[in-house]
């Protein structure tokens, strides 16, 4: 479908399909292989002004919002899903401190952060602290004009190799998650440490590690906001970054079409080409239908959430969960109509599949998602006599 951008919106579309085509696609195998971090494609990244999409231009971005951010999440994860975890989590990290940080903070990190010159990583999870997002025991004790951090951080997309990142920690216990705070801190901090790295069924070009705080202490200015307000930061980030997964689902999940289509064309059995096929055909035909109605909603919410509404937690996991169940459907059913080839790493579907997966996990699993959308709905209805 032809969806109404403007000149600059188109722009930055065709920037990340070129980045896609380019640099992006004839190194996903080989990234995916070595599970290699992308750091050359990062780099290009950085000099195309991908970064900075979101952030204000005072603080060196270009002053776009959620949809633009969109558009480029879904047409490097066209190229490869991995790229775009990594890409897309260096924004994930830079929206605590744009929606929350005081005006030094923005000067300093979303600087750095929109110009590419420094990534940055969200430490939200623990072992024990994944949908439950308000179980986490990683906690902050003020100690003068310093905080002292202890705990471990697990799953983290990007750590180790980002140079930023903004932790979630408790400064209150007794107060449960009004007791939660989030903080900066930096990778040259003393007393932060990373441990190895997982090695993943898929987005492999992503690198995910543990983080180890051991009496790793920041300066007092480094909280964001205030002490208590880290839950809110925490949710508040994920609700402006769920779109950005959905995206990736839609650019994913066009990819997996656009390689069932090109082999369904080629493949001919029974003296024709499969597509022909009216199994087939259909197949197809549900896939192209169900990627245009993901796409839809998520470029709907997103320019809802640039309208800046009071509350968007229900749309943003729509998003998510619709685009992100589609992907690894449709993902599924690309390495299906490849048949043999399509279960063999000489195809790039069945890497597509592997990928797909974490979509459904990462940033609130879709069981999450649909908590989110049912306990909204019961808030709405109440209204109702």
């Amino acid at each position: 479908m032809l969806y109404p951008l403007t000149e600059e919106q188109q722009m930055i579309k065709e920037t990340a399909r070129r980045l896609a085509e380019e640099m992006i696609v004839p190194k996903r195998a080989e990234l995916d292989e070595k599970e290699e971090f992308p750091w050359d494609i990062l780099k290009e990244m950085a000099k195309l002004d991908l970064f900075g999409i979101f952030i204000p231009e005072a603080y060196g971005g270009l002053g776009f919002g959620c949809f633009e951010n969109a558009l480029a999440i879904e047409q490097i994860a066209w190229g490869c899903a991995g790229v775009a975890t990594t890409y897309a989590a260096n924004g994930l990290a830079a929206y605590p401190i744009l929606l929350f940080g005081d005006e030094e903070q923005k000067k300093k990190y979303l600087s750095e952060i929109a110009k590419g010159k420094k990534l940055a990583a969200f430490a939200l999870s623990e072992s024990q602290a994944g949908s439950d997002a308000g179980a986490i025991q990683t906690t902050a004790a003020k100690d003068g004009n310093n905080y002292v951090i202890n705990g471990i951080k697990q799953w983290i997309t990007g750590a180790g190799e980002a140079d930023i990142y903004v932790v979630i920690a408790i400064t209150d216990k007794k107060k449960g998650t009004r007791g939660v705070s989030a903080f900066i801190v930096e990778k040259e901090d003393p007393g932060i440490l990373f441990g190895k790295k997982e090695r993943k069924m898929g987005i492999r070009a992503s690198v995910t590690r543990e983080i180890i705080f051991e009496d790793c202490r920041i300066p007092k200015e480094r909280i964001i906001g205030r002490e208590g307000l880290g839950f809110i930061v925490a949710m508040r980030t994920l609700d402006y970054s769920r779109p950005g997964v959905g995206a990736l689902g839609v650019g994913l999940a066009q990819a997996a079409l656009d390689e069932a289509i090109k082999y369904a064309k080629q493949r001919h059995q029974f003296g024709q080409p499969i597509i022909s096929f009216q199994a087939v055909g259909h197949m197809l035909a549900d896939m192209a239908s169900q990627i245009e109605a993901a796409r839809a909603l998520v470029y709907a919410v997103c320019q809802y959430i640039d309208k800046k509404p009071k509350d968007f937690s229900k749309y943003s996991a729509m998003s998510k969960l619709i685009a992100s169940d589609m992907a690894m459907k449709i993902t599924t059913d690309a390495v299906q109509i490849l048949g043999g080839c399509g279960y063999t790493k000489d195809y790039p579907v069945e890497k597509m599949m592997r990928d797909a997966k974490i979509l459904q996990i990462y940033e609130g699993t879709n069981q999450i998602q649909r908590n989110i959308i049912a306990q909204a709905l019961n808030k709405e209805y109440g209204k109702f006599k």
